[in-house]
């Protein structure tokens, strides 16, 4: 059964204070499960293949019935090779169901600079994110038929997520849940090591969050979990959660 195949069930009758009420102390499975039950079709897990969504992507391989929840994947075209490779052996793990976006008149880190001007992200931070992220992403959720979608954001990974609730609806209206906003980083790492879960080598090299290439430095002791994105920018969201 292709997936524009049966109509993408309506979220508007959800009371999400209600949800983050009894959910709030639940394991993310069991909110995944939950969501798996309620919300689909239309139910895209979004994901930029940090440790967060292999914890999720593995926590939905371990229950989702089939067909499998919908990944969409940003190829912002300046992603680290780790990454790419990741995504790779990841597909090919979980058999997942990727759906990758991308700019549509760039399909390499060369083209873009040819096509926007080189370090378009030094010069225009905003049209940068656009174009690489906030674009692909709304026509990535709206082909896809999304009425809901997962991310991996959790309240302990700067001052700007700490209020993150488990079940927000974002400005077009799709329901988007946060199933691990009330874990911590070494929940998460737990969940990964006991589990043996894919990760990105990068995160044992000092990168805990990863982005972009140009945009994205290790993390030193004591900083924040996203301090390496964007330094010296004065940003600490892309534009796709905000």
């Amino acid at each position: 059964m292709l997936l524009q195949d049966v109509a993408p069930k309506t979220t508007d009758s959800f009371d999400l204070d209600n949800l983050n009420q009894r959910f709030a102390s639940v394991h993310p499975i069991n909110i995944l499960a939950w969501c798996l039950e309620n919300l689909r079709p239309g139910l895209i897990q979004s994901s930029a293949f940090n440790v967060n969504g292999m914890a999720i992507m593995h926590m939905l391989y371990q229950i989702a019935p089939n067909p499998p929840v919908p990944v969409l994947f940003l190829d912002t075209l300046h992603h680290f090779p780790e990454t790419l490779v990741l995504v790779r052996d990841a597909q090919k793990l979980y058999e997942l169901d990727l759906h990758i976006y991308r700019v549509p008149d760039a399909d390499s880190r060369e083209s873009f600079a040819v096509r926007y001007g080189e370090s378009l992200w030094e010069k225009d931070f905003e049209k940068y994110h656009y174009l690489t992220k906030v674009e692909p992403l709304q026509r990535g959720l709206r082909e896809l038929g999304a009425t809901a979608w997962i991310t991996g954001r959790r309240r302990d990974q700067s001052s700007t997520r700490s209020q993150t609730p488990i079940f927000e609806r974002d400005k077009h209206g799709r329901l988007k849940i946060n199933p691990l906003a009330s874990w911590t980083r070494q929940d998460v790492w737990k969940y990964v090591m006991r589990h043996s879960v894919l990760y990105n080598p990068l995160h044992d090299r000092g990168y805990p969050s990863i982005g972009d290439e140009p945009t994205t430095t290790p993390v030193g002791t004591g900083e924040d979990e996203r301090a390496g994105r964007w330094r010296g920018m004065g940003k600490t969201e892309c534009g796709i959660h905000l």
